[in-house]
């Protein structure tokens, strides 16, 4: 019985020690006075059924439309998403739409499409978003704000929204990325996020750009290390006016593709993270050993589990301006459990990676 003693002792003051750091007051980001140009920057692969979603939200920015630069890339799409775009961004002189079709150094796939943005931009801050992202008016105020003298990338907060399987996706974005902001603000270097980025002129320049660096498909986890290699700050936040609302997979074979994907960067992130992620797996090997616990143990301890999880979710909703039920936030161990075991089998399968119709072997990147 030391055993178990010693490691749900370690696993449930660890997760305490994280409310803590999590539900600590950070001070309140205030925005520039000035209002500098900026470069909003989409790579867009076969986008047509949300792009336009993105766009609009885009043109609800609580900023001066004459200091905004919207740069597009259409990345070889097979399907209506350059018309689409060209027709929608035909009277609005701040969206331009570029388009990719050789590649810059070494870069490939998205980062590619990133490289080809981040040359045509023309301001020292470059701002990172998705197809299937919608941004909050406040969100470029907020990125700047978060980004003084110093500071060469940063990282907003993600969820989903949609059906029940949608809302619990987003669960995964608020909780992945509130731990991974926990770390941060201890002075870990983690990863960023592409899909709610922001990155210097002077911080990407330092590394070379995109073309520079050997092909990853996790371009913003290698970004991020290059950028902090290189000895600039970093942060991550939460806070409802750097929230993005991410279009959902719709269905489960969507998204164990793209968690096989994201599990190819999850190899390179820092131990501390990969510890964390572990210690769930370890979590319910122990519990579930057989005659390891008495039964009335076991049932606490998954109660317990819950609760400092529904909790930790709770304060991340809150920090982030976001609702959801207490029955959906209950029903996401289930959902954590399911997944993280689909998505381990799934990895490991013999096969390589797809992701927007272009297939990448398990060693790239």
């Amino acid at each position: 019985m030391v055993f178990p003693v010693i490691f749900f002792g370690l696993f449930f003051g660890i997760y305490l020690l994280l409310l803590a750091f999590l539900a600590w007051p950070r001070r309140r980001l205030v925005p520039p006075a000035d209002r500098p140009r900026v470069s909003i920057l989409i790579a867009a692969r076969n986008e047509e059924a949300t792009i336009i979603r993105c766009l609009t939200a885009l043109t609800k920015l609580n900023y001066p439309a004459e200091q905004l630069e919207i740069l597009i890339g259409d990345d070889a799409s097979t399907d209506n998403t350059a018309a689409i775009v060209e027709a929608f961004i035909a009277d609005k002189p701040q969206f331009r739409l570029l388009s990719v079709r050789h590649r810059l150094g070494l870069a490939r796939g998205k980062s590619n499409a990133l490289a080809h943005l981040c040359r045509a931009a023309t301001t020292d801050y470059l701002l990172f978003t998705d197809a299937d992202m919608a941004l909050h008016p406040d969100w470029v105020l907020t990125m700047l704000a978060a980004a003084p003298a110093g500071v060469g990338i940063v990282t907003g907060i993600t969820t989903a929204e949609g059906n029940l399987f949608g809302r619990l996706q987003g669960l995964d974005w608020l909780f992945g990325l509130s731990l991974i902001r926990v770390l941060t603000d201890m002075g870990l270097p983690i990863t960023a996020v592409g899909n709610n980025m922001l990155v210097t002129r002077a911080a990407y320049e330092s590394i070379g750009g995109y073309e520079a660096l050997a092909f990853s498909i996790t371009e913003d986890l290698q970004l991020f290390e290059k950028v902090v290699a290189q000895g600039w700050g970093y942060r991550n936040i939460i806070t409802p006016s750097a929230l993005g609302i991410s279009v959902a997979q719709p269905t489960l074979h969507c998204l164990l593709h793209q968690r096989k994907r994201w599990m190819k960067g999850a190899v390179r992130l820092p131990w501390q993270l990969t510890l964390l992620f572990s210690s769930y797996s370890l979590f319910y090997t122990v519990l579930g050993w057989p005659g390891l616990l008495p039964l009335g143990a076991v049932g606490a301890l998954y109660a317990g589990k819950v609760a400092c999880q529904t909790l930790f979710l709770a304060v991340t909703l809150r920090q982030a301006g976001h609702r959801e039920n207490l029955a959906v936030l209950l029903l996401y161990d289930v959902y954590l459990l399911v997944m993280s075991l689909a998505v381990l089998v799934y990895t490991w399968w013999p096969s390589g990676i797809q992701w927007k119709e272009r297939r990448y072997r398990w060693a790239e990147g």
